[in-house]
């Protein structure tokens, strides 16, 4: 949204920069309208001052978030941008684009996800609401979904099999819920996690009383971690 205020001073440039001094922002995030030149008149004699609009645009949530992750970006020596979307509760997404990827990404996606940290950090800090940030690229979390599902499933066989617990690697909050709910109705087995931060792993296991078998469903029990729609 737009928005302006209007200044007057002795001279054009003294009424810009007192409009810029309350706004808190610089000459290029502005655009000024000369409503009056002003006049110096005789010995101060008929002196008209000069008056100036100031037009500038709102700060909103994803304009910040976008701002942030455009210059964290550039400060990483990475070509890329973030283009804003909103999503459900105003959760705000954020969909970073750009020749390389890769290293936005990180190893398993440990960049990307400092960086929708940091990004949540700052755009909350002040606030009284929380607001939710998203960041992904090239579809990246979709594909770690199916990634991590396909694991699930995978381990959970191998307990039914060998009947025997099988333990993930350390996994952060977001990654341990979806192998949570990929099994909470295999059945047979049950999960739960374990360790501490940011070691904290899922445990795939067996369902007491449960016989090796190929398939069939039923709700197994939840854990912490499932019953959790916030990161621990």
């Amino acid at each position: 949204m737009t928005k302006f205020i209007e200044k007057q001073a002795s001279t054009i440039d003294e009424a810009v920069q007192q409009a810029l001094d309350e706004l808190g922002m610089d000459r290029d995030s502005v655009s000024v309208e000369v409503l009056e030149k002003g006049k110096t008149g005789f010995f101060g004699i008929g002196a008209v001052p000069a008056r100036v609009r100031v037009s500038y645009e709102e700060a909103t949530p994803a304009g910040e978030a976008k701002a942030f992750v455009d210059g964290l970006l550039s400060r990483m020596g990475i070509n890329g941008e973030a283009f804003p979307m909103e999503g459900e509760d105003g959760q705000i997404i954020l969909d970073i684009r750009g020749e390389d990827m890769g290293a936005v990404i990180g190893r398993r996606g440990d960049t990307l996800d400092a960086i929708q940290y940091l990004t949540s950090l700052t755009i909350n800090r002040g606030k009284e609401e929380h607001i939710r940030i998203a960041i992904d690229t090239e579809g990246y979390r979709a594909k770690r979904e199916e990634s991590l599902q396909r694991l699930a499933r995978k381990m959970a066989g191998k307990v039914l099999k060998y009947h025997k617990n099988m333990t993930l690697e350390p996994m952060n909050p977001y990654e341990r819920r979806i192998i949570h709910s990929t099994l909470q109705d295999y059945k047979g087995v049950t999960t739960y996690s374990t360790g501490t931060e940011p070691n904290r792993r899922v445990v795939v296991a067996l369902e007491r009383g449960a016989r090796p078998q190929r398939g069939g469903y039923r709700r197994a029990p939840r854990d912490r971690d499932r019953r959790r729609n916030t990161a621990e």
